[in-house]
């Protein structure tokens, strides 16, 4: 199972927003607009309450950020059994 490296975040759906877009709650208490880069915008799919590493960009990092990982429902749920979330 994939755990965040450095520079990268665990955030938590809030909502879609259309056009590969949605926002997300962080866990350094931020909330941002996420994207799907193009080239996984058609491997990933995710919903509200999917758990997902996002990537901060380096301008605008508190603002804007890419999603870069889905995590399944058992995946999450060892997250959170394991103090990670």
């Amino acid at each position: 199972m994939r755990l965040p490296r450095e520079g990268e975040i665990l955030g938590l759906v809030l909502g879609l927003m259309g056009g590969s877009r949605m926002k997300v709650t962080c866990k350094d208490g931020k909330e941002r607009m996420c994207r799907i880069p193009g080239k996984l915008r058609n491997k990933i799919w995710v919903k509200e309450g999917d758990v997902v590493i996002v990537k901060p960009w380096s301008i605008q990092g508190d603002e804007k950020a890419d999603i870069i990982w889905r995590y399944l429902p058992l995946q999450a749920r060892i997250l959170k059994e394991e103090g990670y979330i």
